[in-house]
C-alpha cells in the first residue's frame, strides 16, 4: 500500500490517487515559489502605494502565515524525513549538498525572523516597517531561497525518491499527516 499524507485541504490528487509525502513536499515548493513572488510583490506595492492599504494587509497577512506555519513545517518534514537518508548515503557530494540545505535552513529562519515582525506590523495595518529595509532584505532572502529550491529538486528529491524505501515512505506519511491533523 503507498504511502499517504492527508492534508487538511486535499487527501486526492486531481487524478483521485491518494496524496503521497513527495506530492505534499512539491505542493510546498510550488506554493513557496508564489510566496516569494508575492512577498516581492508586497514590497512594491508598498513603494507604489506609499502606506500601507488593505491589500498590502491582505498580502502581508498570507505572506506571513504561510512562512510563520507551512514553510517552518515543510523544513521540519525535511529534516527529519529527507536529510537523514541523504546523510547515511555515503555519497560525499550528496552529503556536502545535504549538510548546505540544513545550514541555508538555519539562514532562512534567520532572514524570516528579521522580516516578520515589519510583515506582521503590515498585516495588522501598520505602518511600522522599514522600506528601504525591505526593498534590501526580500532579495535576498527570495534568492536564497529560490537557490535552496533549485538544489532540493534538481538532486535532493530525485535521490531521495530512489533511496526512501516503501516503509519509509509509509511511515513519513504518517507522521506528516499526524502533524499536520494536529496543527488544525
Amino acid at each position: 500500500m503507498p504511502a499517504t499524507v492527508v492534508a487538511p485541504e486535499q487527501s486526492t490528487t486531481p487524478r483521485g490517487r491518494p496524496v503521497q509525502p513527495f506530492d505534499v513536499l512539491d505542493a510546498c515548493h510550488q506554493q513557496m515559489v508564489t510566496a516569494l513572488q508575492r512577498l516581492q510583490d508586497l514590497v512594491a506595492h508598498l513603494e507604489e502605494n506609499k502606506g500601507v492599504d488593505g491589500k498590502a494587509q491582505e498580502m502581508a497577512r498570507a505572506i506571513f502565515h504561510f512562512f510563520m506555519d507551512t514553510a517552518r513545517q515543510h523544513h521540519i518534514d525535511e529534516e527529519k524525513h529527507i536529510f537523514p537518508a541523504m546523510l547515511r548515503s555515503g555519497d560525499d557530494d550528496l552529503i556536502r549538498h545535504t549538510l548546505r540545505l540544513q545550514q541555508d535552513h538555519g539562514w532562512i529562519e534567520e532572514d524570516w525572523l528579521e522580516l516578520a515582525p515589519q510583515i506582521e506590523s503590515i498585516a495588522a495595518g501598520y505602518n511600522w516597517y522599514n522600506l528601504e529595509q525591505l526593498s534590501l532584505a526580500v532579495p535576498v532572502f527570495v534568492q536564497l531561497y529560490q537557490d535552496h529550491l533549485a538544489l532540493e529538486e534538481s538532486l535532493i528529491y530525485p535521490e531521495a525518491r530512489s533511496r526512501i524505501a516503501e516503509w519509509d515512505l509509509n511511515g513519513m506519511g504518517r507522521e506528516m499527516a499526524q502533524r499536520r491533523r494536529a496543527r488544525v
